[in-house]
């Protein structure tokens, strides 16, 4: 099975050019089929259960993802 094409790629620049993060930029950390996830542009809150790696548990601030149609290359 190979992965689709796309005009974006791990690790480079990018900006939101819709939507409500519209002109916020920020670094490529993945790409999930057609979703992007961007350093910093999209804040999420999630709650976590307390476990092993992370003793306290309680609600946590993650970077979210956008449609990859939704975001273009910058230089």
């Amino acid at each position: 099975m190979s992965r689709p094409k796309t005009h974006v790629k791990k690790g480079e620049e990018v900006e939101i050019i819709t939507g409500n993060h519209k002109g916020k930029r920020g670094t490529v950390l993945s790409i999930n089929g057609d979703r992007v996830v961007i350093e910093g542009a999209v804040p999420v809150k999630k709650a976590t259960r307390p476990s092993e790696a992370d003793q306290q548990g309680g609600i946590k601030t993650i970077d979210g993802s956008v449609h990859i149609s939704n975001v273009k290359k910058v230089g």
